[in-house]
């Protein structure tokens, strides 16, 4: 990715049925770095997130205003196309979200979706991918047993196998760690801080430690709107904004 800001955000309204989720948001994502966003519950922060990769599509009475550029397109436009959107975005959900086949059918899922049917280049993909993931040697004797015989950190693990084997250009992570034991929490933690050499990372936490751990960039939302963001030690250790200041001490939560 060759973008400073391989995302822009900009003027950025949603509304659902008669709230105002998210208020004229305005936003610039670092290349190849870990954003995280963070705030309070029901602050915007997982709406913000949706609205990256077209997720709100399917929510009946939501309306969106403003940009979402993604390498200079705006995703919102007409001539957008979705398929060619997701394709350029990795997604790790809250839960594991392993498809109804077998451990191989996952991986190579989203290959064969955008036309890839040579057999040899299907193989080698999904053992490389596999391998990123860690998962290689713990699967390799049963490649096609159903995956939803995988432990919840595996399942989590074959995702992000899956999710990169289209080759991304950003890894979207909706508090990914959420449903994690620590020991598959800290591999994830550390597997976003080794794959941010090669991809945008964006990330909702609502674990503020985890940020202090992994994040470059932080967005801080609070009811709808984007009170301060900007290179987390800055965030950290010398927030601007009240409201900021009080979330980082843990006076509001």
């Amino acid at each position: 990715m060759t973008t400073t800001h391989p995302i822009s955000v900009k003027n950025l309204n949603v509304t659902i049925g008669e709230n105002h989720i998210l208020k004229n948001i305005n936003v610039e994502i670092p290349a190849r770095k870990i954003t995280c966003i963070i705030g309070p519950s029901g602050c915007g922060k997982t709406t913000l997130f949706k609205t990256l990769n077209r997720l709100l599509d399917d929510n009946t009475g939501t309306d969106i205003t403003g940009e979402v550029l993604v390498n200079g397109e705006n995703i919102y436009s007409n001539r957008a196309e979705v398929i060619t959107l997701r394709k350029k975005m990795g997604l790790l959900s809250q839960r594991p979200t392993p498809l109804p086949m077998s451990i191989y059918a996952n991986v190579i899922y989203g290959l064969k979706i955008h036309g890839i049917r040579d057999k040899k280049v299907l193989r080698q993909k999904a053992e490389k991918y596999l391998r990123i993931a860690s998962l290689w040697d713990e699967v390799k004797d049963r490649l096609h047993e159903p995956a939803s015989g995988l432990s919840i950190g595996q399942q989590q693990r074959l995702c992000l196998a899956r999710g990169l084997a289209v080759e991304p250009e950003v890894i979207l992570g909706d508090e990914p760690t959420s449903a994690l034991d620590p020991i598959s929490s800290k591999w994830i933690e550390e597997k976003f801080v080794e794959l941010k050499e090669h991809y945008t990372i964006v990330m909702v936490t609502h674990i503020l430690r985890q940020a202090r751990r992994i994040a470059d960039y932080i967005i801080f939302m609070y009811l709808g709107e984007i009170i301060e963001q900007g290179p987390a030690d800055e965030i950290f250790s010398n927030p601007k904004e009240k409201l900021t200041i009080e979330y980082v001490k843990g006076i509001i939560s």
